[in-house]
């Protein structure tokens, strides 16, 4: 018989027995979890299932066809008897050898003896000898002529152990064989039975957890199944394999530059690197360093593809050129979208294309929220990119090159995140170049080196060979860097620092409206910026009658607002109906789905506002989509009324147009001031024109001495600030306001603590 021996390590369990360090077996029960745990499962199951036996459950009892033919072949007779035993293992069990017979026989004898001892009759004996007898020949029998040989047989419980099942176990231990008892519930039960661990041994490592609910046998063999077909998904496995960062120095564009010859020569591998380079060591040379960069890789016959701020996605032409089906699960979906993956001209480079991408689509598989469709998408923008820089990183490749994939900016979608990580795994280096420290990046992967530098710096695009471009001096960094201290949270705010705003209509009283007339927006209430927006505080007001009847101050009140950045409208319309207007014949063209089409607004004749300022210019489409979407005005996309909404946003004539373009959005904003003292109605086209430039950020004021509506009359909602400020007068003549003095009167308080001269 062979005795019982401590592991040094799981492995162990797989060595033949000339091999183990003492000759002996092992029995143990596992009662935790861990990474190496599942593993060794896994592995024991497998050499269990074919040379050994597998117990899921119970050992089930012999039943009534079962104890006939014992008693048919054996009879019924017992002796306690070592010789006895021998004999009958003979006749029952005729494969084993003597040396094999004596080994159970003898522990058979032992553990009934202890039954004996323990007071058990010879009735009870008798029926443990036929149950034994029974289990070895309907459970064992494929492993008794393997007891004890070199190569030991190997049982698996999984489960609570029974009594007599214990019994067995140690008997065929003894003799000879390997044991381990999967006990998900802990080792209660099985100390309750064995407290002094005479028959088996408990592991124990460190990180042991309780096992997951889901873990079983049966899982063992589905994940097993899974990664047979799994395999199958790769046809034909590469020879290749990608040496990832292992041999990189973490020097950056350094590394990417080092010759393919010198980063290790082990046969089977191909060196690349993987890397993610945030922010720039020098401001100075950064840009210098980019370009020498790409011109030693073209030098040295490296393939590179540079794309700047994000891959551009796939376009239909190419999504067609993909041929799917409808699957029913990823393999099948695995299976036949990676038969796109076509090079002729090198074999092993399509295999390990193939490989790249079945790996990546599996991992991904396992993100929350996944599912076919969205992971078959995502298969096919792969294989669109693919086909895409195919030619551009291979063509004629051969080991050990490697080209280079350099992604300029942080890497915006999962979808390109994905691609990145599937070149990463092919002879690719591949580069995310963020100088800019504040720009978010989604790319995370296993493979990437991450490496990060102190200094930030705003770089509008990679610096190509063959194109114009443009580098600092040291004075324009040093003066960048000033812009960060200075202007940034600091209430301190350079010439036109932000491209957008938002503007905020204030509900004042009407003695509020003089004081913040010709303040800076920067000072008003209200105001702030986020995240390089500025939220503008401004004016959009009526005020109904005059004060106390008082003309002369009503008239020089009015006057006061009228500054250089002031539009006013004396009883007459902004736009006349017998004014010609170009663009108001094309702007059906200019509207699909609710949203403008600002490239073929742009790109119109007719449009006016070509000249300003590529940022202005996208201020006042913003604010002109805004529009619509807030249904401002009555009728829109109810009668035709979005078309006037159109050709009036751009129709602006020169006097504004020249506001807009001047416009600071933190220091004063122009301002627009109707007045009317007759009975005409404010016009649709001024009502629309007030609240457009209301949004583009413009202080806007209407003066109805006789109360009478405005252009609150087209508004669907009630924006425009109503101020009643004395009685109603009719049929006033407005004066010449250049006639009229806009300074005041000084007050008692001036009076009294004025300088003196």
């Amino acid at each position: 018989m062979l005795e019982r021996k401590k592991l040094r390590e799981l492995n162990d369990f797989f060595l033949e027995l000339n091999a183990r360090k003492e000759a002996g077996v092992y029995f143990y029960r596992i009662n935790g979890y861990n990474e190496a745990i599942h593993n060794f499962i896994g592995k024991y199951y497998e050499a269990a299932r074919s040379s050994g036996v597998v117990i899921e459950g119970k050992i089930p009892n012999p039943d009534e066809r079962n104890l006939g033919y014992y008693e048919e072949i054996m009879g019924l007779d017992f002796l306690m008897s070592l010789g006895f035993m021998e004999t009958g293992l003979k006749k029952w069990l005729p494969r084993m050898n003597a040396r094999q017979r004596n080994a159970v026989a003898v522990s058979i004898y032992d553990t009934l003896d202890g039954l004996r001892k323990a007071g058990k009759n010879g009735n009870m004996l008798k029926n443990a000898y036929i149950k034994f007898m029974c289990w070895l020949y309907y459970k064992f029998e494929r492993i008794v002529n393997q007891l004890g040989e070199n190569r030991l047989p190997r049982i698996l419980y999984e489960g609570e152990v029974g009594n007599y099942e214990l019994l067995l176990l140690s008997v065929l231990s003894k003799a000879g064989c390997d044991i381990v008892l999967l006990q998900y519930k802990g080792d209660g039960e099985y100390q309750k039975k064995d407290a002094a661990g005479m028959y088996s041994d408990e592991l124990k490592m460190t990180g042991m957890q309780p096992f997951p609910a889901y873990f079983n046998l049966r899982y063992i063999r589905e994940e097993m199944q899974k990664q047979m077909n799994r395999e199958r998904l790769y046809r034909q496995k590469p020879n290749l394999m990608n040496c990832t960062n292992a041999w990189i120095k973490a020097k950056g564009l350094c590394d990417i530059r080092t010759e393919e010859r010198e980063r290790g020569s082990q046969p089977g591998l191909f060196y690349n690197c993987f890397y993610k380079i945030s922010g720039v060591e020098d401001k100075l040379t950064y840009q210098n360093d980019l370009y020498q960069f790409q011109l030693a890789l073209k030098n040295d016959g490296r393939k590179l593809v540079v794309v700047e701020k994000e891959i551009p996605k796939p376009t239909m032409e190419e999504i067609a050129s993909i041929r799917r089906k409808n699957y029913a699960n990823e393999d099948q979906m695995l299976l036949d979208l990676s038969a796109n993956i076509q090079y002729p001209a090198n074999l092993e480079l399509k295999n390990l294309m193939n490989k790249a991408f079945i790996d990546v689509l599996l991992e991904e598989s396992k993100v929350s929220g996944m599912n076919l469709n969205k992971l078959t998408n995502k298969a096919v923008y792969l294989l669109c990119w693919l086909k895409r820089y195919l030619s551009r990183l291979f063509t004629n490749w051969n080991m050990p090159a490697v080209g280079c994939f350099v992604y300029f900016g942080g890497v915006k979608s999962g979808n390109e995140a994905l691609f990145l990580k599937l070149l990463s795994r092919l002879p690719v280096d591949v580069a995310v170049l963020k100088p800019d420290l504040n720009e978010a990046c989604c790319l995370k992967d296993s493979l990437l080196f991450e490496k990060t530098y102190a200094h930030s710096m705003e770089l509008e695009a990679f610096p190509k060979e063959e194109s114009h471009y443009r580098m600092g001096t040291a004075a324009y960094q040093a003066e960048r860097e000033l812009d960060v201290l200075m202007y940034q949270d600091s209430g301190i705010y350079r010439d036109r620092q932000y491209a957008k705003a938002n503007a905020i209509s204030l509900r004042t009283t009407y003695e509020e409206i003089k004081i913040l007339w010709d303040q800076e927006l920067k000072y008003r209430p209200n105001f702030s910026t986020v995240d390089a927006v500025v939220n503008m505080p401004v004016i959009f007001a009526k005020a109904c009658g005059v004060k106390d009847g008082l003309l002369p101050q009503y008239w020089t009140g009015i006057r006061s607002l009228i500054t250089n950045d002031t539009v006013v409208l004396k009883n007459t319309a902004y736009f006349h109906p017998e004014e010609p207007n170009p663009i108001r014949a094309h702007v059906t063209a200019f509207l699909k789905n609710r949203k403008i089409n600002r490239a073929k607004i742009k790109e119109h004749p007719a449009y006016p506002y070509g000249f300003l300022r590529e940022e202005a210019q996208e201020h006042l489409l913003d604010k002109l989509q805004l529009l619509l979407d807030e249904n401002l005005i009555r009728g829109t996309f109810e009668n035709g009324m979005e078309y006037t909404v159109l050709s009036t946003a751009l129709s602006l004539k020169k006097d504004l147009t020249r506001m807009i373009q001047k416009f600071d959005f933190t220091k004063k904003n122009p301002k627009l001031v109707f007045i009317h003292t007759t009975e005409t109605l404010v016009s649709l086209e001024d009502s629309i024109l007030a609240a457009y430039l209301n949004l583009v950020g413009f202080d806007i004021l209407f003066f109805l001495p006789t109360g009478y509506q405005g252009a609150e009359k087209y508004y669907n909602k009630k924006i425009l600030e109503e101020h009643q400020v004395g009685e109603y007068i009719y049929d006033l003549q407005i004066p010449d306001f250049s006639q009229i003095s806009s300074a005041t009167r000084p007050s008692w308080r001036e009076k009294i603590f004025k300088r003196g001269n």
